[in-house]
């Protein structure tokens, strides 16, 4: 009985590569597709939260200038919501004008008034809370939040928000939300909008 031949070795070898090397890659780009979805499921979270955020905003505007009472109560909480620095519901640090761009970023939830400046136009990464990294491996306990602020216990996400305010019109603003994240390399981004309008 004669052994296989060098030539006829090597096919064989070549052949099992081929059999073996298929697969591992289908599985390695699924692998990688099932994290960029993860990845794109939390940004679009973290976008809508921000549009949501800043609804309830305008919503807050309203009921204060309905405590305090007056003629004209929806102009009042309009005006308030769209540029009075003073007020805790205000987006004027978040609003567009024609000669800069403004943005910010929305902080912790905790805060009487959590939006946040970007001090370029990019804003910081947001942290989330209750994690520890060792080792490269991310482990949360529950309930961990995304925050703009370094808390106790808190670890940098590749997360970054950023919400700005472009008027429409005088009783009408744009708001636009995006999340934008690195994943190996590539960029990322998400974005949400809606349109805001004045109670009437």
């Amino acid at each position: 009985m004669k052994g296989f031949t060098l030539i006829e070795t090597m096919v064989a070898i070549t052949i099992l590569t081929f059999a073996i090397a298929g697969p591992m890659f289908t599985a390695s780009r699924s692998i990688i597709a099932a994290q960029t979805a993860r990845d794109q499921l939390t940004a679009m979270y973290l976008a809508q939260e921000g549009i949501e955020y800043v609804r309830m905003m305008r919503d807050n505007a309203y009921l204060e200038a309905y405590h305090e009472g007056g003629s004209d109560i929806s102009s009042k909480a309009w005006d308030n919501f769209l540029n009075n620095p003073a007020s805790d519901w205000t987006i004027a640090k978040c609003r567009a004008s024609v000669h800069a761009s403004k943005i910010c970023t929305l902080g912790s939830i905790l805060e009487a008034s959590p939006l946040v400046s970007c001090p370029s136009d990019t804003c910081d990464p947001l942290y989330l809370t209750n994690c520890t990294n060792s080792s490269g491996e991310l482990s949360c306990t529950p309930p961990s939040i995304y925050t703009s602020q370094d808390l106790s216990g808190s670890v940098v996400s590749p997360f970054t928000r950023s919400i700005q305010g472009i008027t429409i019109t005088e009783n009408e603003v744009k708001i636009v939300s995006t999340v934008s994240w690195n994943f190996h390399g590539t960029p990322y981004a998400v974005t949400v909008s809606d349109h805001l309008t004045a109670w009437h």
